[in-house]
């Protein structure tokens, strides 16, 4: 099938008016320059790639670390409908045997990949080797010094379906941690005390990811310049950003777009069970969360993650005056290149995977589409 008359986002990162093919699920040719007749005329309609959230806990009332495969199914469904057609659901700090389970229901959705669902593509795990200084949302009680033999475990128990693995630099085994997990997934410096120097050790020894950025780690000071220089000095690392509104004020956001630039920033929703729900009290990590005016916070006032999914995260970038190309790279391609997936997902590309969303330029009328077919 082709479609014609479109606003078509592709591979080189730029908007391009022209036609597509979609063909046993996949991409065919991109601006062809021959279309049939009978193409789907799209009217002008924006066509963009289907999004990709790499640091997601949950949605619907459910959260990935339940270990639930109703729950994680519900989560995907949801996904889908607005639009983010690949995850890497993101696990908690908590014992081994929790999220040994959670991880075997990742890899389960995985390989049923059911119809009309976004394709888990991945996981995330969010700790447990994290500084108590910054552990955040995280549950102190679980904390752990890094421990590649338990990460190895985890790791080959699900497949190898672990795509990023999260580590506070500073701490004891964190930098050797870091040399080994690189040969096996991307290594990202999360929820961290670090200084300057441990945080480029930890770059320079193959960590290449910022989780979250800005949260959980100790801000810039021209003496004392921490994580963030560090990362933005190695080109290789990319920087995730919780774009909800909530967590980023607008100019932070700006910033961090300049200093690492389209190519390097990665859009996140950090988004959990009580996304897509009303205002009450939730759970993450076997802690209670209150859900109040679209804000996710613990008991004590701590900001926990974040209710709006990746689609309104992008959205709000495009209004804090990123440009639109840039939001919708750092939705789609940046992420699919942090979880080693960039040849299936992430862009319009002839081969790859017909996910995608056609709507109108100020993204609303938003239709989606997994695997070349409308959900």
């Amino acid at each position: 099938m082709f479609y014609k008359n479109a606003r078509i986002f592709c591979s080189d990162f730029q908007f391009h008016t022209g036609a597509f093919e979609v063909k046993d699920g996949k991409f065919g040719a991109v601006l062809p320059q021959n279309v049939p007749e009978d193409a789907v005329d799209l009217q002008g309609a924006t066509v963009i790639p289907g999004l990709i959230d790499v640091h997601n806990h949950g949605n619907s009332g459910a959260d990935f670390s339940d270990g639930d495969y109703a729950g994680l199914k519900k989560m995907a469904k949801y996904l889908a409908e607005n639009g983010i057609t690949s995850f890497a659901p993101a696990s908690m700090t908590l014992p081994y045997d929790v999220l040994e389970k959670a991880f075997a229901t990742a890899r389960t959705l995985a390989d049923e990949a059911p119809e009309g669902h976004s394709r888990l593509m991945g996981i995330q795990m969010e700790g447990p080797y994290f500084s108590m200084k910054k552990k955040g949302a995280q549950n102190g009680e679980y904390l752990k010094t890094p421990d590649f033999d338990g990460f190895k475990a985890l790791y080959e128990g699900c497949g190898g379906l672990v795509r990023i693995v999260d580590v506070a630099p500073e701490l004891p085994g964190a930098i050797e941690f870091v040399a080994k997990a690189k040969d096996f997934c991307t290594v990202s410096v999360a929820h961290t005390d670090s200084d300057y120097d441990h945080a480029k050790q930890a770059f320079e020894n193959g960590a290449t990811h910022l989780t979250h950025l800005y949260n959980a780690m100790p801000g810039i000071h021209h003496r004392n310049p921490g994580v963030i220089p560090a990362a933005a000095e190695n080109p290789h690392v990319r920087a995730e950003l919780i774009c909800d509104g909530m967590h980023i004020h607008p100019a932070s956001v700006r910033l961090a777009f300049s200093i690492f630039g389209g190519e390097r920033m990665i859009l996140v929703s950090d988004a959990l069970r009580c996304c897509g729900m009303p205002d009450g009290e939730y759970e993450l990590g076997g802690q209670p969360v209150f859900l109040a005016g679209g804000v996710a916070k613990l008991a004590d006032g701590t900001l926990a993650g974040s209710a709006t999914n990746l689609y309104d995260c992008m959205k709000n970038a495009i209004l804090f005056g990123i440009p639109e190309e840039d939001a919708v790279r750092a939705s789609t391609f940046n992420p699919a290149c942090s979880l080693g997936v960039q040849d299936q997902v992430g862009s319009i590309a002839p081969g790859k995977l017909a996910d995608f969303i056609v709507c109108r330029s100020d993204y609303t009328g938003r239709r989606v589409f997994v695997g070349g077919k409308e959900i």
